[in-house]
């Protein structure tokens, strides 16, 4: 066994794409069709990832999001027929790590979860090597890699796990410029799949979370045509 996945949608023919391609994967997969019934199985069931459907018969998914990250910090996958950078910026702003847009291929969402099952375990070991790890300081801004951990003026900035990642990656190389590509590969670890403007959902919540003028930021910056920089000495 894989892995216990919680795939949650009110609609049943989606609910059995979901199941029947990842048990080919050899997944186990937890199905419920509404809010209540997939907190009843994640409680009786812990799992190691969670697909779940924006619109369910008794409540919101990103609602849902909200309750099982402050649960657990298991990646989740929202569903959605709604494609815009709102949307997505408000899933991912409920603790969601990825969005996937109705209709979808189902070769795309296995794809997504194996990434973000790769990505979570790893994760988990870097957790627990990163004890020894420094401390980032810039400013006013600190980031404690061992804890992840980030505070700005000594107030938490209450980052999600990935916008996390995408911070990281950015402060240890300060003054390198990554494309929004090569930020998705590495912290989302798909490439062929990549939805990029995920990246820039992120890169913008970051700056609402750490920059003192997020409309002018000065430690997260953009290199226009190219991708992002962490400024050195901002």
């Amino acid at each position: 066994m894989r892995g216990r996945i919680l795939a949650v949608d009110d609609e049943p023919a989606i609910l059995e794409i979901v199941r029947l391609n990842l048990e080919v994967e050899g997944y186990e997969v937890v199905c419920a069709r509404d809010v209540a019934g997939a907190l009843e199985a994640f409680a009786l069931q812990p799992c190691d990832l969670a697909v779940l459907d924006i619109m369910l018969p008794d409540g919101d998914g990103l609602e849902l999001a909200r309750l099982l990250r402050a649960r657990s910090d298991v990646p989740i996958i929202m569903l959605s027929a709604r494609d815009s950078d709102i949307d997505k910026a408000v899933g991912l702003g409920m603790g969601a790590d990825d969005y996937v847009t109705k209709p979808f291929s189902p070769i795309e969402l296995v794809a997504r979860v194996k990434a973000h099952l790769r990505r979570y375990a790893a994760d988990r070991a870097d957790a627990v090597a990163a004890r020894m790890e420094p401390v980032i300081e810039v400013g006013c801004l600190r980031i404690d890699l061992a804890r992840r951990r980030v505070t700005v003026h000594d107030v938490v900035a209450d980052l999600t796990a990935k916008e996390f990642d995408v911070l990281r990656m950015l402060a240890e190389h300060p003054g390198r410029v990554y494309t929004k590509a090569q930020i998705y590969e590495t912290v989302w670890g798909l490439d062929a799949f990549g939805d990029l403007s995920t990246v820039q959902v992120h890169v913008r919540r970051i700056r609402t979370k750490i920059e003192e003028h997020p409309e002018q930021p000065r430690l997260l910056t953009t290199v226009w045509g190219i991708g992002y920089r962490f400024e050195e000495g901002a």
